[in-house]
């Protein structure tokens, strides 16, 4: 007994399972403890961007520099941009299937949108199309790392580690001085992770708290199409990818099930971030993989985020019965993609990234964002843990097509039978 409650994921599902009763017995002192869990997440975040810096830089020289660092790189724009595309195909086909705003009838002057001023500044500020792309790089390195943002973090990562690697014998000490910082910042992170369970019962307590059990009731088919349609994604998408990759998606969802509850209890990614890259390495995938996917996926491969996004964006046309042709919704798709690459690292993204969506679009109006807020919570996560799982999966995929992974590792990790031998 001892030994399970040592376990992370085991202290983690107490931590949720109390937080929520006294969220519901206590709301108001639920509500007061809100910054456990945002001082938490607050760690996580100060360690992540030089993490993903030093894995990306030490993932390119292990993997042999630039020329496997532009080869893993675009095989894994490849996937996840694959992968997103058919994610938003699926969210389209399962909100237009079970219509869940169909009945409500709605018109913009029916919506308090004054909820929305704070995320519409922010949407804002991030600017167009344009600005997009300037924002990709920094004004300096220091403020890539300052204000987190993953994008910059990742693009300046990748030159440093391109041109680390022109470098030759001139950067082996460098090298050997990112492995030494490496090491210091896994430090860091064993000893956040002693106090995620606090993290989560903060979380927790706070969600139910302020929101209640019942809040989920209010919108019930929304969060059954997002749900229904991100099981689906993980079930026939990512365990396609599993099975061609000759491993058990549910053995793996078991393997990572404490970074699992540990994304829903704070519904933030980057919480699993450390954890995941060390779980992933010790399961067989080489640190070069980890290091170039990794980092990368928590950029592009937000396939959660665009699922719940076209269902919410569909759901509030149907709120108001505007009617969308095919041609519109694959403009919204469109959209859509672009959007959720713009928002990585922002805070509140997936929200900024629906009204963003909808003032691009234009044909929905952006008040009906207001519907969605209510149950946003709820909503984020599934999109969080999506994401997650599904940049774990890629991992695996890419190691797999790279030649480099150790399926005996893997397999023993797992609790999978070793691979048929093929000698007669």
């Amino acid at each position: 007994m001892r030994k399970i409650f040592r376990q992370i994921y085991v202290q983690v599902l107490i931590a949720i399972v109390a937080g929520a009763l006294l969220g519901h017995y206590f709301p108001h002192f639920g509500q007061s403890v809100a910054p456990l869990s945002t001082a938490f997440i607050k760690l996580v975040k100060m360690v992540t961007a030089p993490l993903i810096f030093v894995t990306i830089v030490l993932g390119a020289k292990e993997m042999g520099g630039a020329g496997a660092l532009g080869r893993i790189g675009g095989r894994s724009i490849i996937l996840f941009e694959l992968t997103t595309t058919i994610a938003l195909l699926m969210g389209l086909w399962a909100v237009n299937y079970i219509q869940p705003g169909a009945s409500l009838n709605l018109t913009p002057a029916s919506i308090d949108a004054s909820v929305l001023s704070g995320y519409e500044r922010s949407m804002h500020a991030s600017g167009g199309i344009t600005e997009f792309f300037l924002n990709i790089i920094p004004d300096s390195a220091v403020s890539a790392f300052a204000h987190s943002d993953m994008l910059q973090v990742v693009l300046f990562s990748t030159l440093f580690a391109i041109g680390l690697s022109h470098a030759g014998k001139a950067g082996e000490p460098a090298y050997k001085f990112f492995e030494a910082i490496s090491h210091a910042l896994f430090g860091i992170v064993r000893i956040v992770m002693r106090v995620a369970p606090i993290g989560a019962f903060g979380a927790m307590a706070y969600a139910v708290g302020k929101f209640g059990f019942a809040t989920m009731n209010s919108l019930m088919m929304l969060l059954v199409t997002v749900y229904v349609a991100t099981l689906a994604y993980i079930v026939l998408v990512l365990g396609g990818i599993c099975l061609m990759c000759d491993v058990s998606l549910w053995r793996l969802l078991k393997y990572i099930r404490g970074e699992i509850l540990l994304v829903i209890a704070t519904v933030s990614s980057e919480a699993a971030f450390p954890q995941l890259v060390k779980k992933l390495e010790a399961l067989g995938c080489p640190t070069g993989v980890v290091g170039i996917v990794m980092p990368m996926g928590y950029t592009f491969n937000l396939a959660g985020t665009c699922v719940a996004q076209v269902i919410c964006a569909v759901f509030i046309a149907q709120a108001f019965g505007i009617q969308l042709s095919v041609a519109e919704q694959a403009v919204l798709v469109g959209i859509s993609m672009l959007t959720s690459k713009g928002m990585a690292g922002v805070a509140g993204a997936s929200f900024i990234c629906l009204l963003a969506t909808l003032a691009a679009f234009k044909h929905i109006p952006i008040e009906g964002a207001a519907l969605v807020l209510g149950v946003d919570r709820f909503i984020a996560e599934v999109r969080a843990t999506t994401n997650m799982i599904g940049n774990a999966v890629a991992t695996v995929a890419v190691a797999h097509w790279e030649r480099q992974r150790d399926d005996v590792c893997m397999r023993e990790t797992l609790g999978m039978r070793p691979k048929a031998s093929n000698a007669a």
